[in-house]
């Protein structure tokens, strides 16, 4: 029991280090394009956060039954991937990397769970289907995304702004400023909502896994009543009261702030003006309330990340600093692979710590 409460805990800090280490991907732009001061800024995103977060359970339920085998999971293997993500979410908000605290999550529950299993490659659910005939597993909902959504990212930010171009070529630059200073309020809003939506479920999702699997494996048996509304008998339920704690801890942590990924994302990438700021938002926020729609994980950093890139690359590609998008791009790809290895080495150690404990008792 006591250690599903440190199972909490990490959870619920590695939600707060979400919304602060994510903070910038709903307001860099809008910062950047000098339409909201980051004080401003950062309370915009944190109410329509919170908002998203409480607006469905899809993504939670993908994250807490569709990417491992039940049976490889124990409150300890929980933990460990928390653990993971964490590590890899600090280490990169301290080097001003906008990775996905996503993939973090996902690649910790996985490399933790293959250790519980004893390295068995299967208890990874690669590609099934659920009771509704839906797809779940990594490829359908993890890998194929992390490579498409980027690249619908980069496309439709461009495409949009292409298109607002054509329609503005008329309107004098002030007045275009004047107007999407204005409209970036909306896609600022959007943006925020929409990385609530997706990114708050997925620590609902694991905070359901330890909740399943502290009852299926009977650690809260002797539980009083008045704690009757830890048990989950039910593989896949979102509690309520999970729903709530996750949306208020995002919202905390995006109030907190996060300035160095705020200044790489913001600044360093390319230079804005409050139309790129809205074509950006608005065509990452529409895929991530796609994909959230349709219990997708995908990663809030990549697709605005790439949308922004895609907006910048209309003026001239030379407007985008490559060299910033080259470390960025390999934040991405060494996420999962880093945090699953990390997942993994420290399951094995909380397993041979639990062997000497054993073994000394």
């Amino acid at each position: 029991m006591t250690l599903f409460f440190v199972v909490l805990f990490a959870a619920l800090l590695f939600e707060y280090i979400n919304g602060f280490h994510d903070t910038a991907n709903a307001i860099a732009t809008v910062v950047s394009t000098k339409v909201l001061t980051p004080r401003v800024a950062v309370i915009w995103a944190a109410f329509w956060n919170l908002i998203g977060a409480l607006a469905g359970t899809a993504v939670a339920k993908t994250i807490s039954s569709g990417l491992v085998e039940p049976s490889s999971v124990t409150m300890t293997t929980v933990l460990c991937a928390l653990v993971a993500a964490i590590i890899w979410n600090l280490f990169t908000w301290w080097l001003g990397l906008p990775s996905s605290s996503s993939h973090a999550l996902i690649g910790g529950l996985c490399g933790a769970a293959m250790a519980t299993a004893g390295g068995d490659w299967g208890i990874l659910i690669w590609s099934d289907f659920d009771a509704k005939g839906a797809g779940i597993g990594l490829w359908p909902k993890v890998v194929l995304p992390m490579f498409t959504s980027p690249l619908v990212g980069f496309i439709g930010g461009a495409v949009l702004m292409l298109f607002l171009i054509a329609t503005l070529r008329k309107f004098t630059p002030r007045l275009v400023g004047l107007i999407f200073g204005k409209a970036q309020l909306v896609s600022a809003g959007f943006m925020g909502f929409s990385h609530g939506s997706n990114d708050a479920q997925k620590t609902m999702g694991i905070i359901t896994l330890a909740l399943f699997t502290g009852t299926t494996s009977g650690a809260f048996a002797e539980l009083p009543a008045w704690a009757g509304f830890l048990r989950i008998e039910h593989f896949g339920d979102i509690p309520l009261w999970v729903v709530v704690t996750c949306a208020l801890t995002m919202a905390a942590g995006t109030a907190a702030g996060g300035w160095r990924i705020i200044r790489t994302m913001g600044h360093k990438m390319v230079k804005m003006q409050p139309v790129h700021g809205f074509a950006a938002e608005t065509t990452a926020a529409l895929i991530l309330h796609g994909t959230a729609t349709l219990g997708i994980p995908v990663s809030t950093t990549h697709v605005i990340s790439t949308s922004i890139m895609g907006v910048g690359a209309t003026k001239r590609l030379s407007a985008v600093k490559w060299g910033v998008v080259e470390r960025i791009i390999w934040a991405w790809v060494l996420t999962i692979p880093i945090t699953a290895l990390l997942g993994y080495a420290l399951e094995l150690l909380a397993i041979r710590a639990e062997i000497g404990i054993a073994n000394a008792s």
